[in-house]
């Protein structure tokens, strides 16, 4: 599958919408990617997890992972395919009191080999905050992926990195948002709260 059919799917599947949406990063954009509308579907999500494993392990300089380690939400469900494929566990680290941390019993060890897998990449602040997660428990990241890079650099990490596809729609500070101008309402469709 190529970048150009990862985003006919996403489009044919309604989840490249166009409106006016705040993003995780806080940034505004006319363009959002739900993936959660892609993933919802098992023979998607296990197709893109086959893929994005695969370009994962093209970029390993021998040492095999040993766990995929995903922020909660948007990279649990391509967290668990990406594990899946490269036959390792899969972890996800969630926000407790607005930090990113390792709950439910999961953890991770200094012989720990990790790939931080994330669903859609817009600054790659998530993926790095989930990198410095996995390196306080001592482990070593060695390398991150996601299904759509939106983020404008092919490598917006210090690890080695893939994506599937990338695309590169307008963002915007809020402070200078020409769809905050014109008055049309913003929405918050990711897996934070609603913006106000």
């Amino acid at each position: 599958m190529s970048p150009d059919d990862v985003l006919r799917r996403f489009t044919e599947l309604g989840a490249l919408l166009e409106g006016h949406f705040r993003l995780t990063s806080g940034l505004h954009s006319p363009t959002y990617l739900q993936c959660a509308l892609v993933l919802q579907h098992p023979r998607e999500a296990e197709a893109l997890g086959r893929l994005l494993g695969a370009a994962v392990a093209g970029r390993l300089a021998g040492a095999a992972p040993t766990v995929v380690l995903s922020p909660a939400i948007g990279g649990l469900i391509i967290g668990h395919e990406v594990a899946r494929a490269l036959g390792v566990r899969a972890i996800f680290a969630e926000r407790a009191d607005g930090v990113l941390t390792l709950r439910r019993g999961f953890d991770l060890a200094a012989d720990d080999r990790v790939v931080i897998i994330e669903d859609v990449m817009t600054t790659g602040g998530s993926t790095r905050e989930t990198i410095e997660v996995a390196r306080a428990k001592g482990a070593t990241v060695v390398a991150a992926g996601t299904v759509i890079n939106r983020s404008g650099s092919p490598n917006p990490v210090d690890v080695p990195f893939v994506a599937l596809a990338a695309i590169t729609p307008p963002t915007y500070a809020p402070e200078a948002c020409p769809l905050c101008e014109q008055g049309i309402p913003v929405t918050k469709p990711g897996s934070r709260a609603e913006a106000k």
